[in-house]
């Protein structure tokens, strides 16, 4: 099977039904997506599959051929080094033991994929799969908004470069 990882093709020859957790950290040696508890409860394993955050604990590699696996690693900004997300992350001090935080991220920039503006109800929606035994909750909020708001301003500057 080939699996897209990163927009980098995979050949992998496993069962079907091999969860994509231990292709993306045992074969391909990602280990920023995390285990956790195993079955798909807490998030710390969270990926996206075509820009969905999924848990890859729970999901075998046949659901996931054909299409595009974005974990921790490959969403960082090719320009600036890292995702808004990420520089969110650090400034809002989001982390405390950080085990569970790229879970976080993936579920966060899946929500600010398809919402650049959410509310605190949206936020609380995206993210109420994701556990933090740390409990930073609201850093985690925080660090949401402060990287939607940077995505909204960095494509307003944009849009008024190119136009």
């Amino acid at each position: 099977m080939k699996l897209n990882i990163n927009n980098t093709i995979h050949d992998v020859d496993l069962d079907p039904a091999t969860p994509l957790l231990w292709v993306i950290r045992e074969q391909v040696g990602l280990t920023g997506t995390k285990f956790g508890c195993g079955i798909g409860q807490c998030g710390a394993c969270t990926v996206q599959l075509d820009g969905l955050a999924i848990r890859s604990c729970l999901t075998p590699i046949q659901a996931a051929t054909d299409k595009e696996i974005t974990t921790i690693e490959g969403i960082s900004d090719q320009d600036s080094g890292l995702h808004a997300l990420q520089k969110a992350w650090i400034e809002e001090q989001v982390p405390q033991c950080g085990y569970c935080q790229s879970g976080q991220i993936l579920s966060a920039h899946s929500l600010l994929t398809q919402n650049t503006s959410p509310t605190d109800e949206d936020i609380d929606q995206a993210m109420s799969g994701n556990i933090c035994r740390c409990g930073t909750y609201s850093r985690i909020k925080s660090g949401i908004k402060l990287a939607a708001e940077e995505l909204r301003n960095t494509a307003t500057t944009k849009i008024l470069n190119n136009g």
